[in-house]
Parts: structure tokens; sequence; C-alpha cells
């Protein structure tokens, strides 16, 4: 990512709030906002951020899970599926 072209000092989110956000809509990519010469704060849009949220989410999980199989916490594949199966048909049954 270019982050040159995504700087933006706090006079621009000032003066050009709408302009700042339509960009952020419409290219996918977040605004660095700098104050004092420092980035500050970052305008991105809402389905950036819900995208990214749901993958750290997921990086989360899995980061969970790997740690839980070297902990010997894990569980064979077969069992799991097993495990499943026997929930869908317990909920079948309901």
């Amino acid at each position: 990512m270019d982050h040159a072209k995504a700087i933006e000092p706090i006079t621009a989110l000032k003066s050009r709030s709408a302009e700042l956000i339509r960009r952020a809509r419409e290219s996918g990519r977040p605004i660095i906002i700098t104050q004092n010469g420092r980035a500050t704060a970052v305008v991105q849009d809402v389905e950036s951020y819900d995208r990214q949220r749901r993958a750290l989410q997921l990086l989360r999980l899995l980061a969970t899970g790997d740690q839980q199989l070297r902990d010997g916490e894990g569980i064979e594949h077969a069992d799991a599926m097993e495990r499943i199966r026997r929930r869908l048909a317990e909920r079948a049954d309901e």
C-alpha cells in the first residue's frame, strides 16, 4: 500500500471530511491522519473495517487452536467429525 497517498493532515479532516470519507469508502483503503507531523488516527470505511475485524477474529481462533494442539488438548479429526455428526443428529431429533 502506498501510504504517501493516504496521509492527510488533521486540517484536511476538519475542512474536507466528507471527501476523505468518500475516498476511503471508494478505495477501500484507510487514510492516515497526522497531527503535528505524526500519525494519530485512521479514517476507514465500514466494510473494510468489518473485513479486518473478521480476519483478526479468525486469526485469534487459529492461534488459540494452535496453542491447544501444542498443549496436547486437541482431538483427532475422526473424533471431531464423530462429535459433530452426533450433535447434528441430536438437533435433527429435536
